[in-house]
């Protein structure tokens, strides 16, 4: 009896066979899927194209740009990604407090920038749309990228260890546009990159004393 009741009631409901069955035997594409499969293609050397990676994952193509925005916009977040894995690494490896610490960190990231095929590759194909994805206001990278250089700072700022010339949202601007202007040189004006040049530049930046504060009252007249 309890052996024909267990038949009955059949297999047991799993969370995969539930979505299984809630998606007509298949499982329905979501906004990462699309991400992960033009991340794949982009470390892979291909161009992201919408149209191929709707079809890829049997969804429409309009429902992939309402998912990523652009095309621009879904290389900013596969970029981001790297970025993110980078500054990991460069925060853990890094040495030092203060200045030395940025200056660290900034230079593991510009190094980890030079050496990744797949960016220089991307900026090589088509320098022209790379930079608009890399350091455009409306791609996430730049804003990403100054966003963690901004945190960066206010900790050890916090940490008493420096005392930003400057507010850290636009030290960390300049910062991002120094690596940007030196990392992509060649893109920019012919010249190698030169992310030495970069961190020297940063680390002069950091280093920079505020403006004595001026005095309320001027002294008085003699």
């Amino acid at each position: 009896m309890a052996q024909r009741r267990a038949r009955a009631r059949g297999p047991r409901q799993t969370p995969l066979a539930r979505l299984l069955s809630a998606n007509g035997g298949g499982v329905r594409a979501t906004a990462l899927d699309v991400f992960e499969l033009a991340r794949r293609k982009w470390l892979a050397g291909e161009r992201i194209d919408i149209g191929r990676l709707a079809a890829e994952l049997g969804v429409g193509r309009a429902t992939v740009f309402r998912w990523v925005g652009s095309r621009e916009q879904l290389y900013g977040e596969v970029i981001s990604a790297l970025f993110a894995a980078a500054l990991e690494r460069a925060q853990r490896d890094a040495s030092g407090v203060g200045a030395d610490f940025v200056a660290d960190v900034t230079h593991r990231l510009l190094q980890a920038f030079l050496a990744a095929e797949p960016l220089r590759r991307f900026v090589k194909q088509d320098p022209e749309f790379a930079l608009r994805v890399l350091m455009s206001k409306r791609s996430p990278v730049e804003h990403r990228c100054t966003s963690a250089v901004q945190a960066l700072i206010e900790a050890q700022a916090a940490a008493g260890h420096i005392r930003p010339a400057m507010a850290p949202e636009a030290m960390a601007y300049v910062i991002v546009r120094i690596g940007e202007s030196f990392l992509y040189r060649d893109v920019i004006s012919g010249a190698a990159p030169d992310i030495d040049t970069a961190t020297q530049a940063i680390r002069i930046l950091v280093t920079a004393q505020p403006p004595a504060a001026k005095r309320a009252r001027a002294r008085p007249r003699r």
